[in-house]
């Protein structure tokens, strides 16, 4: 079973515990064993730590991050991690490639994880959509 995320670029590191409990959960309780994350913001970076450090205690699960742009910034992550590059994107137009590629890994998952706190903007956005794709959302907030 595969599991995406979608969250807001400015997430602040008060979501990170949560980013950990919930896709151990998900891996411990209904067989999720496969991570896709985008590369845009705190809360895909958060994302990216969280599952790192859960490899470790479950060597089975598999994460990736998946690309927008072949051209995109170089990973800073201490270790290796698996990157992804959808088929077809290369054709699609710079502007449209961040939602090619989100529309890419809502098609491979049947669970979202998400972090939205405004109607506004791509997090939103693909929320909705995987609402109206009957997709099963998990909405984290930050612990208090």
């Amino acid at each position: 079973m595969t599991c995406t995320f979608f969250g807001h670029r400015d997430t602040p590191d008060a979501v990170r515990p949560v980013l950990r409990n919930v896709p151990e959960n998900l891996i411990t309780r209904d067989g999720v064993d496969d991570f896709l994350v985008g590369y845009q913001g705190a809360f895909d970076r958060m994302a990216v730590s969280e599952l790192r450090k859960l490899k470790q205690a479950y060597p089975h699960i598999r994460y990736a991050v998946v690309l927008a742009s072949l051209t995109q910034e170089p990973l800073s992550f201490d270790q290796p991690t698996e990157t992804v590059y959808p088929e077809g994107l290369e054709t699609v137009p710079p502007r449209f490639a961040i939602a090619r590629r989100n529309d890419w890994m809502l098609k491979q998952a049947q669970i979202v994880i998400t972090y939205v706190t405004h109607s506004t903007g791509g997090a939103a956005t693909y929320k909705a959509k995987a609402e109206k794709q009957k997709k099963r959302i998990i909405s984290v907030v930050p612990l208090q």
